[in-house]
């Protein structure tokens, strides 16, 4: 039986050298083929064209390249633009590029799926099939790069990790992903340019903190009410919002970076005045910003947005209490591409 060759973008690049090394070959070229993996994104080693056909032969001999491959791209009204990605295992997420003024931001999925079970969220609704490998994750943008520079005359100035899934919940090979995008060998992005939402997994926030993460960290809160949170959000029975703020003191008091918080605004659920005088006092805890998000439907699912009158009040008392509110209007919402909307345009992929 032959022995399945082994993915080389799942060996830290670390590790090149000694590859090389056991070929036969100069160290130099261990650089050259990260270069190839990583900076020119190839997914054959015969394009590697300033390696030897010996060295080549050898590498495909014993490994394989993992790529992520583009399966569809729709287009919105508003230009943004979501392409669903297929896996080597036949799995497929979403990712999404956004237009806004002068800037293209990436949103980039951390999961097969997602095992959290928010009750807003289309992702929650396909179940978790697995984490995704760093390569997969760096993948995505590396491909909406291209097609940010193709529909935008634009690369991408930002990141967001708030696709399908949850980051802390994959932490090692998220990490490893935002390495390789800030590194010089990768992307060369500034880390502040990278924001990693989560919906407040404590472990996970405290990790970052005392790895002295570079990168933004942003809240999925949605009520500062426990009771509320408990129903709209299953991980806060573990994650509760007395153990979720000591978290973020600590990130804050390890880190000096100012919180973002999402707040998904549910008619009737989470937007009356009281909501938002709950929502001020949590903040209290460190410098943040809030992000009003408006809710976009999603089918099988029973919540509605609030309304335009009970969007003002609330963020009229998030303004009296000098807070930095911004209202954050969906984007790609007709082509299902929109917060919480993400989920199996992919049926039509699986399988086959």
């Amino acid at each position: 039986m032959k022995q399945k060759k082994q993915d080389i973008k799942l060996i830290n690049p670390e590790k090149y050298p000694s590859i090389i090394k056991g070929y036969g070959e100069k160290p130099f070229r261990a650089k050259q083929l990260s270069h190839w993996l990583w900076k020119k994104h190839v997914c054959d080693f015969d394009m590697m064209t300033n390696l030897s056909a010996g060295l080549r032969n050898n590498l495909k001999r014993d490994y394989e390249i993992g790529c992520i491959k583009p399966l569809l791209t729709k287009k919105s009204k508003d230009r943004t633009i979501k392409v669903a990605f297929g896996l080597f295992d036949k799995n497929t997420i979403e990712a999404v590029l956004i237009p806004s003024n002068n800037r293209i931001t990436a949103c980039l999925s951390s999961q097969a799926g997602c095992a959290l079970g928010c009750k807003f969220c289309a992702t929650a609704k396909m179940g978790f099939t697995r984490n995704l490998y760093a390569y997969e994750i760096y993948g995505q943008l590396v491909e909406l790069g291209t097609i940010a520079e193709e529909n935008y005359n634009s690369g991408i100035n930002n990141v967001v990790l708030m696709g399908m899934g949850e980051p802390l919940l994959n932490y090692d090979e998220v990490q490893a992903a935002i390495d390789m995008m800030v590194s010089e060998e990768g992307m060369g992005m500034s880390p502040s340019r990278i924001t990693l939402s989560t919906v407040g997994i404590v472990d996970g926030i405290k990790r970052m903190a005392d790895n002295q993460a570079a990168y933004n960290l942003a809240v999925s809160l949605h009520t500062a009410d426990n009771k509320k949170r408990d129903n709209l959000i299953p991980a806060n029975k573990k994650n509760n919002l007395t153990a979720l703020k000591n978290a973020i003191k600590y990130f804050y008091e390890k880190t000096n970076t100012r919180i973002t918080y999402e707040y998904l605004l549910l008619k009737g659920v989470n937007d009356s005045e009281e909501d938002a005088e709950k929502l001020a006092g949590f903040c209290r805890i460190s410098p943040c910003k809030v992000n009003i998000i408006e809710y976009n439907s999603v089918k099988g699912i029973n919540y509605e947005a609030s309304t335009g009158e009970s969007l003002k009040k609330f963020k009229d008392i998030l303004d009296s209490k000098n807070m930095i509110v911004n209202i954050r209007r969906s984007k790609g919402a007709d082509i299902e591409a929109a917060c919480g909307q993400l989920a199996k345009e992919l049926n039509k992929f699986k399988k086959k």
